[in-house]
């Protein structure tokens, strides 16, 4: 069952990836249309309009009905609700340990910040090695990547 979903949302973020039937999906969502006038727009053949047609129905997000000579096409729904509910759960997940990732950078800043604090002298100037009473090298700087 599992992999039978998997295989589903395969396909529907497959077809999805393709900015062309993107356009699509957008077109068939305010309306059905026939597969004549989804093609009009496209600036190209309508050979290639059929092969997106079939992949958007192989991944089930529109439905074809055949009217005599016509193909009318309407969208279905449900495989793009799928597909948002499946990327909402992981927006969550993320968004939760981001979160968390902020709260601890911000903290560790304030840290650096109060230790930072604490190496000033008297005048408020940060006390170094290499001063006049030091007789050691003076370190060389390091560019931070803040």
């Amino acid at each position: 069952m599992v992999e039978y979903l998997s295989g589903e949302m395969d396909r529907v973020f497959a077809a999805m990836a393709d900015p062309t039937r993107r356009a699509m999906l957008a077109a068939l969502s305010g309306k059905p249309s026939t597969i004549s006038e989804l093609a009009r727009p496209f600036p190209v053949s309508f050979n290639a309009i059929s092969k997106h047609v079939l992949v958007l129905e192989r991944a089930g997000l529109v439905r074809r009905e055949v009217l005599g000579r016509e193909h009318h096409l309407r969208l279905k729904a449900k495989p793009l609700r799928d597909a948002a509910a499946w990327l909402e759960h992981y927006r969550e997940f993320w968004e939760v340990r981001l979160d968390a990732l902020e709260r601890h950078i911000v903290a560790r800043r304030k840290r650096l910040k109060l230790s930072k604090g604490d190496e000033r002298g008297s005048h408020g100037r940060k006390q170094t090695r290499g001063s006049k009473n030091d007789s050691r090298q003076p370190r060389r700087s390091v560019r931070r990547l803040d």
